[in-house]
């Protein structure tokens, strides 16, 4: 055989493969996002029409087709999150901020999931997450700095907020889908600096609140 004629062999195989390849981020895709991230790989792996072992040659765990698989809607919210970050009047910043990560989260139960959960076991989402808490933070302390947000506002409040969005979306999506704007803009006004009062229960901590969104990746 000739260096041509093993080229010839090689170059169906890999059309095929990056064919396979496609068709499994396409049905992750529909099956995270109707789903969430403990969407079943069986049923990924049967729409795309491929074997389950061909998913894993692919994806060797279920986070590398999640990261995959959430590429867009990654891209959708850091483009968001740039404008957002890039707005010199540091309230309309956060509530820019916030409402552009809500309308993804509300636009897909998997990116919902993601947001909600920490996954240790991955370092790319690690990384990604990470970078989304420092966003969360800077953009916090500039309305915390100009007197705008309420100082004892904490990530971990955010997080909360973020919680309880997905329980709201899970709720509504279908009946009121766009029901968490008016939740977000009533707990604005709460986070007015103005509109603080003194608060019974501290905020969580921050290993308490890593502690929490690893449980919810764990929990049953």
């Amino acid at each position: 055989m000739s260096a041509s004629d093993i080229e010839q062999t090689r170059v169906p195989w890999r059309r095929d493969a990056q064919e396979r390849h496609d068709r499994l981020i396409v049905s992750a895709r529909r099956e995270f996002a109707a789903r969430g991230v403990d969407a079943s790989l069986e049923r990924i792996a049967r729409d795309a029409d491929v074997a389950i072992g061909t998913l894993y040659r692919h994806f060797p765990t279920r986070l590398d087709l999640l990261l995959a698989a959430l590429e867009p809607r990654l891209q959708e919210f850091l483009d968001g999150s740039k404008k957002a970050l890039e707005i010199d009047d540091p309230w309309e910043g956060f509530v820019n901020y916030l409402e552009n990560l809500f309308r993804v989260q509300a636009g897909d139960r998997g990116f919902n999931d993601f947001l909600s959960r920490r996954f240790p076991g991955n370092a790319d989402i690690e990384r990604i997450h990470d970078e989304m808490c420092r966003q969360i933070e800077d953009v916090l302390t500039r309305a915390q700095e100009a007197g705008e947000a309420r100082a004892d506002i904490t990530l971990a409040d955010i997080v909360n907020l973020i919680w309880s969005n997905g329980r709201m979306i899970d709720a509504t999506s279908t009946t009121a889908p766009n029901a968490w704007r008016r939740h977000l803009y009533l707990m604005l006004d709460a986070f007015r600096a103005e509109r603080a009062h003194a608060i019974p229960e501290p905020p969580m901590t921050e290993k308490q609140l890593y502690d929490a969104m690893v449980h919810l990746s764990t929990a049953d």
